[in-house]
This record gives structure tokens, C-alpha cells and sequence, in this order.
């Protein structure tokens, strides 16, 4: 297989930090900097969310190491910023219905988490850019489609809190101390790598283990629910022109990372069962879960511009890639 480039530097005399590596699209990227020759790629994941697996591949390589700690503590994050060029903070506690349950548990991690690793970024004199995991949740219940960066609303739940407060810590670091941050507000990834054993997994990796094992999927509501579905790798191409952005850096910056197509869940499950062989199956369809959103479909323009964001996998694409994927190592 071949794999597309999205850099133009030389890795190789560069390091990388990317907190939550061990995760789903955590390890996409730690994939991509390896197979590109990264100088050093340091991982920094406490395994609550992420996997040992999807990094273990890695382990022993001479430009690889795996920092087993939590964002939680400062000195944890200072020892993993030190001699670092370029952070890629993925680390944080993903899913609504979680943060619903639980919301001291998600602000202990993606707020003071995330101040933790800015105020860690901001003591490094090594530091170059620093690329964060926001998200398309911040939008809550602003009705305007496609969601444009500056035209957000109220949030729905307190991982949209959290996510928003991230974006204004990240400005004022970036006025006050002249951090140089960025921020990827993600539609809803999905790619290799994505576990669906999560108590609180994404609807597609569900969806796959449902159609590889025959059995019926679970929707909830009526199935129009709509969202723009992007691909790993376009996830990673994003990261990868952020860390890189020379122009224009002053203060924090926020751009959409999604496909700019909208695709609601009974098309996915059409084109799923279609990649699957899973055409006899029909939904089950359960109630609408609290502090979900109708519709989601991103204006990619600001990171087409600003970034050269060029996504390069749609949604068909991707599910295909990934059936591919499932069928390879079931």
C-alpha cells in the first residue's frame, strides 16, 4: 500500500510529542512520523482510553520511546515536553454520553490536563508548535450548516465545555506567553485503529463489528441523524501542515478538520453492510441520546486556505479502506 506524504521537511533531525499516542488518532500520527524517519517520537498516554497495542509495534526502535504517565501531573508533562520541537496533544477523555456521566472526570482531564501540558509547553525553550485535538462539538446548538470557526453557539454537554475551554486557554497562552498553538476542531474520525470494546465507542467502529459479526446494528433516533465523517488520515495530513505552518503564527488559531460532506447514520450503514456483505441486516433503532446534535457538516475552506488542507480520503473511500482493514485481521 501506498501512503500519501504531507510534509515537505526533513524529519529526520526533529523531535515530536504526541500526548495520547497511544490512542486512535494518536497513533495514526505516531505511525505516519515512523514511517517517515522522525528524528524522535515520544508517547505520552496513561492507556485509560488508549491502547498498548496500537503502539507496540514500535517499541525498541532507536527514535521511539513510551512515556506510560497522565496530563493530570505537571511533572509528568514537563518531563515529557523537555527537548521537544513539536507537541501534538491528542490526549483527552472523547465521547458526550461519558462526560454526561461523568463530568469531573472529563474537566479533571481535557481542562487541567490540557492547562498542564500548555503551562509545560510555555517553560520549553525547545518548543516550536503547539497542535491540539479540538472539536466540531464546540458548534453546540448554533443551527447554521455548514459550522464555520467563528460562528459558534451554546454548548450541549460538559465534553463541549471542556473542548471550548481548551480554545481559550490555547489564546490566551498564545497572547500572553507567545505560544505558538493551533487548534483542529475534528468531525467525527474514524479509521484503523478505533476500538469498538470502548464502553463509549464511535458509532462506526460499532457499526464494523456489527456487520463483521452479522449481527444488527443499533441506531439511535430515526436514522437522519447527520454527520460529516472524516477519515484518519486526513486527520493526520491536518496535524502534519499544523505542526509545519510557518505564516501568520500570533495567536491561537482554529481550523475544521472534517471531508466537507454530510452523510447521515442510514447512509452509513448502507455503506457499510454494502463493504461487509452485511446486506440482510436492518437497524434497531433506539431512543436519541442527551446532547447530541441533529446535523454536523463542516466549511473546510479556513483550512483549505490557512493550512493547504487537501482531505484526501471521502467517506466512501475511507469505509472501504477500512472494511479492508477488518476483513485483513479478523
Amino acid at each position: 500500500m501506498e501512503y500519501s506524504i504531507y510534509h515537505n521537511q526533513e524529519l529526520s533531525d526533529k523531535s515530536f510529542l504526541i500526548t495520547g499516542g497511544a490512542g486512535f488518532i494518536g497513533s495514526n500520527i505516531v505511525d505516519y512520523l515512523i514511517r517517515n524517519n522522525a528524528g524522535r517520537v515520544l508517547v505520552l498516554d496513561n492507556l485509560s482510553n488508549g491502547y498498548y497495542e496500537n503502539i507496540k509495534e514500535h517499541v525498541g526502535r532507536s527514535n521511539f520511546e513510551f512515556i506510560e504517565g497522565d496530563i493530570r501531573d505537571i511533572e509528568t508533562c514537563r518531563k515529557a515536553v523537555s527537548g521537544v520541537q513539536y507537541i501534538s496533544h491528542q490526549a483527552a477523555l472523547g465521547s458526550v454520553p461519558r462526560s454526561i456521566e461523568n463530568p469531573l472526570l472529563t474537566n479533571d482531564v481535557n481542562i487541567s490536563g490540557f492547562l498542564n501540558m500548555l503551562y509545560a509547553a510555555k517553560e520549553s525553550s525547545d518548543l516550536i508548535r503547539f497542535v491540539y485535538a479540538a472539536s466540531s462539538s464546540t458548534y453546540g446548538d448554533h443551527p447554521g450548516l455548514p459550522k464555520v470557526e467563528d460562528q459558534i453557539g451554546n454548548p450541549l454537554s460538559p465534553y463541549a465545555v471542556t473542548k471550548y475551554v481548551n480554545e481559550l486557554y490555547a489564546n490566551i497562552f498564545s497572547k500572553v506567553y507567545g505560544i505558538h498553538t493551533i487548534g483542529l476542531r475534528y468531525f467525527n474520525v474514524f479509521g484503523p485503529k478505533q476500538s469498538p470494546d470502548n464502553p463509549y465507542a464511535a458509532v462506526i467502529p460499532l457499526f464494523m463489528r456489527a456487520a463483521q459479526q452479522q449481527l444488527s446494528p443499533t441506531i439511535n433516533g430515526d436514522g437522519e441523524t447527520s454527520r460529516d465523517f472524516t477519515y484518519v488520515e486526513n486527520a493526520v495530513q491536518a496535524n502534519m501542515k499544523a505542526l509545519f505552518k510557518t505564516d501568520n503564527i500570533s495567536v491561537n488559531e482554529i481550523y475544521n478538520i472534517a471531508f466537507g460532506e454530510r452523510t447521515t447514520l442510514k447512509e452509513l450503514w448502507q455503506m457499510i453492510a454494502d463493504a461487509m456483505d452485511a446486506y440482510s441486516l436492518k437497524p434497531i433503532h433506539l431512543p436519541e441520546r442527551r446532547g447530541d446534535i441533529k446535523h454536523s457538516l463542516a466549511s473546510i475552506v479556513k483550512a483549505q486556505k490557512g493550512l493547504n488542507y487537501q482531505p484526501q480520503v471521502s467517506v466512501a473511500k475511507g469505509i472501504q479502506l477500512l472494511a479492508d482493514h477488518y476483513k485483513r485481521t479478523q
